[in-house]
């Protein structure tokens, strides 16, 4: 029996803690335009949850966003790894600094990604969110993590 209280309590936490985590993913609506997108962007929430460093390293290396500059930004309680990688690829891909597109979707950003990126040109549908999609996916090959 004192084996399995243990246990016990382990398999408690998880059922308290699992329900939380799934419900931020289900909650989570970055309203890009493009479902695909926004499936990418929730697992990349759930990809940074459990591998930080690796996420700021991908945004550093490929996005050149300075490092601390994304840890900085993963302490933020309004920002999640999703809306950090989404306002740096786009940055990136119409030729602003991250930061420009970070202040572009704090100043407004009522209708999702999908405004914030028609402000900045870059609309779904247009050759600049083909960029971004194409983006994406070359993360996700080097992560080696499938598609979601």
């Amino acid at each position: 029996m004192k084996r399995a209280l243990p246990i016990l309590m382990l398999l408690a936490c998880l059922a308290i803690v699992a329900p939380a985590s799934a419900q931020d993913t289900a909650t989570y609506a970055p309203a890009s335009g493009d479902a695909a997108v926004d499936r990418h962007l929730a697992d990349i929430n759930d990809y940074a949850a459990r591998y930080p460093a690796a996420f700021a390293d991908e945004m550093s290396r490929y996005y050149a966003v300075p490092r601390a500059y994304v840890e900085a930004m993963q302490q933020q309680p309004d920002w999640t790894a999703g809306d950090i990688f989404m306002a740096c690829a786009l940055a990136q891909i119409v030729g602003q600094p991250c930061r420009a597109v970070v202040r572009e979707w704090s100043r407004d950003h009522a209708g999702g990604w999908k405004a914030v990126a028609g402000r900045l040109q870059a609309e779904p549908g247009s050759p600049q969110y083909r960029r971004l999609r194409s983006a994406l996916e070359a993360t996700y090959r080097r992560w080696d993590r499938p598609q979601p």
